[in-house]
């Protein structure tokens, strides 16, 4: 399949490096305008995460309840499925004060990730800030019980140089566990009437080209609609460990009105071989769909010399 023309059509290019590993016994799969964003990801690789989503000190992104002296609280949330409440949390900076200032990121001060630990479930939305008492807030229901894990993805605008930061906790919903353990879905994945269709290979250390390709009733789809400022955002979690990694486009920003598709193009890297879940967000007449894909990273090939064949 050559989706290279249709690539270049709207020129928007993701770069994906897959989070470092954190040991996790308990858990499945990981427990993380064009001008700002390109700001956001030089700063990080001085004051927060790499490109590879660790730290200066090595440790993988998104992995903490605390940072920099930033931390979030307790998160608070409906306790059983099938209850309607609200999910809230606050994020306290360094002086122990309710953060209350933050950099839009994406059009958005605060993005939130939700995932049950066997990797379902997957939620990417955006709470309302309370300003005057630095909480987070929106509705939310719980469909199935289980572990969650709760990233919270944002820039403080506190202080000067502030990091970006992705915090983290858990939340227990009351329940019997049913546990879902996902195939590969290596090519195809059928979401709300559209298949999202991923070519390319991931291999361990080392950058390798993917692309994603969107279709419904066999036609390509060429309406997808710019969302928080890109055609596509991804977030990839590891198996057996809590690393997590939100990754953006790196390209021009969408103008807006703007139509692109039928593919989006990544170029990623995987630090490991083994398994990884892919949530691939697109948005297309004002509603917003995810696919979802299971991919096993194969090992680098051995350097093989000469002399020693």
């Amino acid at each position: 399949m050559s989706a290279a023309g249709r690539i270049a059509a709207f020129g928007a290019a993701l770069t994906v490096a897959f989070a470092g590993a954190y040991a996790a016994g308990a858990a499945f799969v990981p427990d993380g305008t064009a001008a700002s964003w390109q700001a956001r990801s030089e700063h990080s690789d001085a004051h927060g995460p790499h490109t590879d989503g660790t730290h200066t000190d090595g440790t993988p992104a998104g992995l903490s309840l605390s940072r920099d002296g930033y931390l979030l609280a307790p998160v608070q949330a409906p306790g059983t499925p099938g209850v309607d409440g609200r999910l809230s949390f606050t994020v306290l900076g360094p002086s122990g004060a309710p953060l209350r200032d933050y950099a839009s990121t994406h059009d958005r001060d605060m993005h939130l990730m939700v995932v049950r630990t066997d990797g379902s479930g997957f939620r990417h939305v955006h709470p309302q800030l309370d300003r005057d008492t630095g909480v987070w807030s929106l509705p939310w229901r719980w469909e199935r019980a289980g572990t969650y894990r709760v990233f919270t993805d944002f820039q403080p605008e506190d202080t000067k140089d502030a990091p970006a930061l992705t915090l983290s906790r858990t939340v227990e919903v009351a329940g019997a566990m049913s546990p879902t353990e996902p195939g590969p879905v290596r090519n195809a994945s059928e979401v709300d009437g559209y298949t999202v269709t991923l070519t390319g290979d991931l291999t361990a250390g080392a950058t390798a080209p993917l692309t994603a390709e969107f279709s419904r009733g066999g036609e390509p789809v060429t309406e997808l609609s710019p969302y928080l400022g890109a055609f596509g955002h991804l977030v990839a979690l590891r198996e057996g460990d809590l690393a997590f990694l939100h990754v953006h486009p790196t390209g021009a920003e969408p103008a807006p009105g703007s139509r692109g598709g039928p593919a989006i193009s990544f170029a990623a890297q995987a630090p490991t071989s083994g398994r990884y879940l892919l949530y691939l967000d697109f948005q297309v007449d004002g509603r917003v769909h995810t696919a979802t894909f299971v991919v096993d990273a194969a090992a680098a090939p051995r350097n093989v010399s000469a002399e020693n064949p």
